[in-house]
Formats: C-alpha cells, sequence, structure tokens
C-alpha cells in the first residue's frame, strides 16, 4: 500500500509538471496511464467514483 501511494504521488507530480509546461506527448500518456493505474488500487478509487457518480447526476438530463 505504501509503494502505491508513493507512485501515485510520483507519478501525479511528474504529470501536474508536464500539463504546466505544455509538453504533452508520448511521455505525458504514459504518465497519466500510470497515475491513473495506481490512482485505482488506492482508497482514493472509491471516493473518486462516487464524485463522478454525483456530478453526472447533478447534470440537468433533457
Amino acid at each position: 500500500m505504501a509503494v502505491t501511494v508513493s507512485l501515485v504521488a510520483l507519478f501525479g507530480l511528474v504529470l501536474f509538471f508536464l500539463l504546466r509546461s505544455k509538453s504533452l506527448g508520448y511521455g505525458a500518456a504514459f504518465t497519466a496511464a500510470g497515475f491513473g493505474f495506481f490512482l485505482a488500487s488506492t482508497g482514493a478509487a472509491g471516493p473518486i467514483n462516487q464524485l463522478a457518480v454525483a456530478l453526472i447526476d447533478a447534470i440537468p438530463h433533457s
């Protein structure tokens, strides 16, 4: 668990700097995929899922 959280922090930090420097290429795509993969295996996956569902439910349907 500690290694997963560390990798999430590392990938998140690298992705933040890649987005900030606007150097989006294959490296950024790999970083984003790694960040998502490791984030999904942490305890944050449940609340993020619930937040996404709540946001989708808040959008008025026509």
